[in-house]
């Protein structure tokens, strides 16, 4: 597979955000999330993240948002987690152990990409325009490969009864 020259998480969401104003969504000069129909779609980029840590933060659903001089905290309606590392297999087990965090979060792993590759594993169930728009996005202008998140080695029969729950 070709080697390509990607950019850095930030430059991807800040390439994005741009991208989001010309659809008329509002966006943040110092946070990133997405405002549209009165709702935010909050992107949290990191390295990895611990399963109960990653529980605690998408069971609170906040973000920051800027007006001027002051903060304020609102409740995130949807998140996105862009990893630089491939999500641990625990990680990915908290999610399908909690089947309401997939309707809510999406998960992508930049790390093939942050590689060179141009390939983007991800798993994305919400109903989220900002985050569809983002696949959009990553496959138009970064001309990026999208796949479903490989290293879950999960049965997802054991999972099913809880998605139709």
């Amino acid at each position: 597979m070709k080697k390509m020259k990607m950019p850095k998480v930030w430059e991807i969401i800040e390439k994005f955000k741009d991208f989001c104003k010309f659809r008329g969504w509002k966006t943040s000069e110092t946070e990133d999330w997405v405002e549209v129909n009165d709702k935010y779609h909050n992107f949290l980029w990191t390295r990895d993240v611990h399963p109960s840590s990653f529980k605690s933060i998408v069971s609170n659903r906040r973000c920051v948002v800027r007006e001027g001089l002051a903060y304020h905290v609102v409740e995130a309606s949807y998140t996105a987690w862009l990893l630089s590392e491939t999500p641990s297999e625990a990680l990915v087990k908290t999610i399908f152990e909690n089947p309401t965090f997939t309707k809510k979060i999406a998960i992508y792993d930049l790390s093939p990409l942050l590689e060179g590759k141009n390939v983007c594993e991800k798993l994305n169930n919400t109903d989220s325009p900002v985050f569809q728009e983002f696949e959009s996005f990553l496959k138009s202008q970064l001309k990026v490969k999208l796949k479903p998140l490989s290293n879950v080695e999960l049965n997802s029969e054991n999972y099913s009864v809880a998605n139709i729950a």
